[in-house]
């Protein structure tokens, strides 16, 4: 094997940057739509923890006692909290898109609307749903 000449030798390059990165500015529909993806994946911790809770539940009182202990704490309310208003969110953008797929509010105008109007629900539904339990004393 023979070394290459420095003049054969190719430099490497760094691999050029995508576009969009360079074109496109934030604007609250690219933020929904990122947002819907991550309320989707954190609905699916909320999957996992509503098998733990299933599993807890059918193991008996004792492993039932020790997942409400768990989600009854601050870091479990906080968890519980982040995923009530991702299942508020995913669920409005879900139903926007739905709307979007008629072929209506899709100009922009509209899509801003629209978008605000999901991040409104997500938080007044989630702050309703978790002053509904505080009053009830389920927290």
């Amino acid at each position: 094997m023979t070394d290459a000449s420095p003049k054969t030798r190719q430099t490497l390059r760094e691999p050029p940057m995508s576009p969009h990165l360079q074109v496109w500015r934030w604007h609250l529909t690219m933020a929904t739509s990122i947002l819907h993806r991550a309320t989707g994946c954190a609905l699916y911790v909320g999957a996992l923890i509503a098998a733990a809770w299933a599993i807890a539940l059918a193991q008996g009182p004792d492993s039932y006692a020790l997942f409400k202990g768990l989600l009854g704490s601050a870091l479990g309310k906080v968890v519980m909290f982040g995923l009530t208003i991702s299942l508020f969110y995913h669920l409005a953008n879900g139903v926007r898109h739905l709307v979007w797929d008629t072929g209506r509010g899709l100009d922009v105008k509209s899509a801003n609307a629209s978008a605000v109007l999901v991040i409104a629900f997500a938080v007044a539904a989630t702050l309703a749903v978790w002053g509904i339990a505080g009053i009830t004393g389920a927290l």
